[in-house]
């Protein structure tokens, strides 16, 4: 299993909620390097941009998206999946689709993740 990182922004997302819910999330969250090798898609799924992967995983309606590292796993953003239905809407991506697909087409959804992957480590 892997060491688990949060960044600021990743940090506060998830402070932000409930600590039983919180806890529950952590409790599920258990990434094995098993897990990424074959992403099945409804736990686990890969997005990839300019040849670099970046995972997904579903937990309780909520989305964490993380990379591996050396040191284990930095997670850049957690989301409800609300939330990102919402985020997909309002920036123009009204085509069905798999999220995780629309997600890797959305320069939006890049932003968001690259404002993650620049915030220090919690």
């Amino acid at each position: 299993m892997f060491q688990v990182i949060f960044n600021e922004i990743s940090a506060a997302e998830i402070s932000q909620l409930d600590t039983m819910l919180q806890l529950e999330l952590l409790t599920e969250f258990k990434v094995t390097p098993e897990d990424l090798r074959q992403p099945d898609g409804v736990r686990f799924g890969q997005i990839e941009r300019d040849g670099k992967p970046l995972y997904r995983y579903r937990a309780k309606g909520y989305r964490i998206y993380f990379e591996v590292v050396d040191a284990g796993v930095r997670v850049h953003r957690v989301l409800h999946k609300n939330s990102l239905k919402d985020f997909l809407f309002r920036n123009g991506s009204k085509q069905d689709g798999a999220e995780d697909d629309l997600l890797a087409k959305s320069k939006s959804f890049w932003k968001l993740i690259e404002e993650g992957q620049r915030a220090k480590r919690a």
